[in-house]
């Protein structure tokens, strides 16, 4: 067995027989199977290149086996952990009970993702948000609806590879096992949620839908169990997956005198390009190769303001995809990103945030743990107010900004409620739309053509990660002295994506039959 390294034009790297004896002539192999095990795109320079790394498998082996497989034996009498919410950290964690003999029960205030689905487009078409069915609540967390990247900087926190294969396994396309930025689409991610659901629920889990938690129980410092709208459920160990919007979360929290530790985030804005443009600028041509995706970038410079710097940088870059509208409540606005599987839009949008702290949102909300929520939200009521008190988007032409000139009139825009011409210096706290001005005059170096009157900039990109942490303890990944009780992903403060959530998920729920096995809870 070899691994070799090629480096294609585009064209050379989709034909699979030329690439096969390339590897295996490369490997002096003149037999074996040539399997794909990373592929990535170097658009440095012109000619754009691909760069394949292969293995070539020796065929007197037998070829090596996808390394996941489902759990075989059904825990319907085993011991129950209550996971409240279905985003990846709950569902992983609920496949990583099922792996270790318990018995998950998932609470899911929002609908299945089928149901979710008529939600999803009274909010587009309508302008009417379910507060408990939208874009970032109900099967599958956020993730399912915008558009399922599953690239992350989380390698230490675990198998990342493990994470791919149970996606790819559930019906997640094969190319998220090679490429170097994995993406699944918003067109399927759906039905992978659907599968894992199925897929817990033969197994002898459990989910209900349409019921949200409410409160703890706690009794004697441990937990046992969890008040919800539709009754009480009891358990031993609760895994916490809640998300990063689920305010009211937060709030009872509070109430109730849990520790929380106010968690500085990133916000900004999301800017939209024609497609065209930036695969022009980024694969140095005037039309992209048909054998290469839509272009992506990734952009970050350090801003200079008041004696200080602070980072700027694109988050959550969709190429060949869509904004759409994230609030969770009535009465804001929140912009969000996602692509289908194919890329296949005309528009490329991404976030451009500013990293905040406390000097940024000031002293309006006092020592409050929930400081940068209360922040968060307002922003969000102001732009729903600037987008006439509907779910348009205020925006204004990017190089408008820079210019600090009102747009009379706006660009084609994808997202789909429509957008209000705006002077964003209106929306955004002064610190924070001079840095983005700032940032912007730099990305329009780095990039030339990416600062332009073509793009479009939209308000608020607010939902970048939790405004809030729920402190756990280090070796044991409980909350707040409570035995049993797991705050877990990103709405907890500990994850950021699909993946990362993904993994939380797994290692709550390990130390979720950890505590068990103390007890002697054991099938």
């Amino acid at each position: 067995m070899g691994v070799v390294e090629l480096t294609l034009l585009p064209a050379q790297a989709a034909n699979w027989p030329q690439v096969e004896q390339l590897a295996r002539s490369k490997a002096g192999m003149p037999a074996g199977r040539v399997v794909l095990l990373r592929r990535s795109i170097d658009a440095r320079k012109a000619p754009v290149r691909v760069r394949l790394r292969l293995r070539v498998e020796d065929p007197q082996r037998p070829p090596a086996g996808q390394a996941w497989q489902p759990a075989q034996k059904a825990v319907t009498r085993a011991p129950e952990v209550l996971i409240v919410g279905s985003g990846p950290a709950g569902l992983f964690a609920a496949m990583r009970l099922l792996e270790l003999g318990y018995r998950p029960v998932i609470l899911e205030r929002g609908k299945d993702v089928r149901a979710r689905r008529r939600d999803l487009a009274a909010i587009n078409r309508q302008g009417v948000v379910n507060p408990e069915s939208n874009y970032c609540f109900g099967e599958g967390g956020a993730g399912t609806y915008s558009d399922g990247k599953l690239y992350t900087r989380a390698k230490k926190r675990g198998n990342v590879q493990r994470i791919l294969e149970i996606l790819h396994y559930h019906g997640a396309p094969a190319d998220i096992l090679t490429d170097a930025h994995p993406h699944i689409g918003t067109n399927k991610l759906p039905k992978v949620v659907a599968a894992i659901r199925e897929y817990i629920v033969a197994m002898g889990g459990v989910i209900q839908f349409n019921c949200r938690v409410t409160s703890l129980l706690v009794q004697d410092g441990a937990i046992a169990g969890v008040a919800t709208t539709t009754g009480t459920y009891k358990a031993p160990a609760v895994i916490l997956a809640t998300g990063h919007s689920a305010r009211d979360v937060y709030e009872w929290l509070h109430r109730h005198h849990y520790s929380l530790v106010a968690k500085p985030f990133a916000l900004g804005v999301r800017v939209e390009h024609p497609q065209a443009l930036i695969d022009s600028i980024q694969y140095h041509c005037p039309v992209r190769d048909p054998y290469l995706p839509a272009a992506a970038y990734s952009l970050v410079t350090q801003v200079d303001y008041h004696r200080r710097s602070t980072g700027v940088f694109s988050f959550c870059m969709c190429p060949g995809g869509f904004i759409v509208p994230a609030a969770t409540a009535p009465g804001e606005v929140v912009v969000n990103g996602m692509s289908p599987s194919r890329r296949n839009s005309r528009f490329a949008n991404s976030g451009v945030v500013v990293a905040l702290d406390d000097r940024e949102i000031g002293r309006a909300y006092g020592d409050s743990p929930l400081r940068y929520m209360y922040f968060q939200q307002a922003l969000e009521q102001k732009a729903f107010a600037l987008g006439g008190a509907t779910l348009a988007a205020p925006a204004q032409r990017l190089a408008d900004f820079v210019d600090k000139k009102v747009s009379s009139t706006l660009p084609e825009t994808s997202y789909q409620p429509g957008v209000q011409p705006a002077d964003m210096y209106d929306l955004l706290p002064a610190n924070i739309a001079l840095r983005l001005r700032q940032a912007f005059k730099v990305f329009g170096r780095k990039m030339p053509g990416y600062l332009t009157n073509e793009a479009v900039m939209l308000g608020v990109e607010s939902r970048t990660s939790a405004p809030v942490r729920l402190p756990r303890h280090k070796h044991t990944c409980e909350y707040d002295g409570i035995t049993g009780l797991y705050p877990c992903g990103e709405g907890a403060g500990y994850a950021g994506g699909i993946v990362s959530a993904a993994l939380d998920g797994e290692r709550c729920a390990e130390w979720a039959a950890q505590l068990y096995r103390s007890q002697g809870k054991v099938r």
